[in-house]
């Protein structure tokens, strides 16, 4: 019984053996890259394995280019990986620089992809340019019509410039400001609506280009309408705003008459209190005459006559009827 169990440990432990030995060395990698002609040794993948790259990311762009035609060596393809990038994509990009006989070396390529950059995509567009199109630019001319305008900017990737040049978002922003400065230097808006290509024009002799990753082939004004009336809604708010500031005087100037008013009315009041105060003090002035004998019935009475006569002649002028008086000379 020995034996058979033996065998049978035996079995099973070549199994596991061989099982951890194919998962661990890509043998059927490495009879593919043998047959496609690339030269790589079965420890040399396991060398891979060792590194913590994955040989079919490496193994496999190089069968595309001993296929296409390229010298790339093992290791130029594993460093491009340990560095982040991807190097199927940049096998691809080469075969179609190749294909489309775009000039493009493997580090260049690498140089792009590492800068966050899709390199097949940049030679697929210098093939095949892209139209990128803007969102609606609104302006104003001269003569205060807003008009929205809508281009098409036909470009092609420059390979050249890929690595540190500008993208979409800025050649979008460079359009919308030549469209900007186009209508708002025109002395009316007919002007731009009977020439729409004089935004063109502006826009490709400014070489808004310039700094980006792109080459501008064309511009194409694509829609051109007319907006609101700036010039005339500006006109209005600057009315009402003369007008708000206008009341808000008058109301300031109300508001110090009032106070005026206020201050000459207590002011007569305080003259008419003193008057009254001093009227007062007269009974007690003459009461005072009286007892120290400095005013007399006499003077008193000639002093009322006087007063009766004072109210008389100031009641004919006035037109009125003088009151009864019971002071008698």
């Amino acid at each position: 019984m020995e034996g058979p169990l033996l065998v049978i440990a035996i079995i099973i432990a070549a199994i596991i053996f061989l099982a951890i030995f194919f998962s661990f060395v890509p043998v059927g990698l490495w009879i593919s890259s043998t047959a496609s002609g690339v030269r790589v040794g079965i420890f040399q993948l396991v060398a891979m394995r060792i590194r913590k790259v994955v040989p079919s990311r490496i193994i496999n762009p190089a069968i595309k280019t001993t296929k296409a035609g390229l010298s790339i060596s093992l290791n130029k393809l594993e460093a491009h990986y340990l560095a982040g990038g991807n190097v199927d994509r940049v096998v691809n990009a080469l075969i179609a620089a190749q294909g489309a006989g775009i000039p493009l070396g493997f580090e260049q390529s690498c140089a792009i992809d590492l800068a966050g950059r899709d390199v097949l995509n940049a030679v697929q567009m210098s093939v095949l340019p892209k139209v990128i199109e803007t969102p609606i630019i609104a302006a104003v001319a001269m003569d205060g019509i807003e008009l929205r305008a809508k281009a098409r900017v036909t470009v092609r990737a420059n390979i050249d410039r890929l690595v540190g040049g500008a993208g979409e978002e800025t050649i979008i922003a460079r359009i919308g400001e030549g469209i900007v400065t186009t209508v708002g230097s025109s002395k009316s808006h007919k002007d731009v609506l009977e020439n729409p290509d004089k935004i063109s024009h502006t826009v490709l002799d400014k070489g808004l280009d310039a700094g980006t990753a792109f080459e501008i082939l064309s511009i194409d004004i694509a829609d051109v309408d007319v907006g609101r009336n700036i010039g005339a809604q500006l006109q209005i708010d600057q009315a009402e705003a003369d007008k708000r500031i206008a009341q808000a005087k008058a109301e300031e100037r109300r508001a110090m008459a009032v106070a005026q008013e206020q201050e000459n009315i207590a002011a007569v009041a305080g003259m008419r209190a003193r008057v009254v105060e001093a009227e007062a003090e007269v009974p007690r002035a003459m009461a005072e005459a009286f007892r120290t004998g400095n005013l007399g019935v006499m003077d008193y009475y000639r002093m009322q006559n006087m007063n009766s006569d004072t109210e008389m002649r100031t009641a004919i002028g006035k037109g009125t009827k003088p009151a009864p008086t019971d002071n008698k000379k």
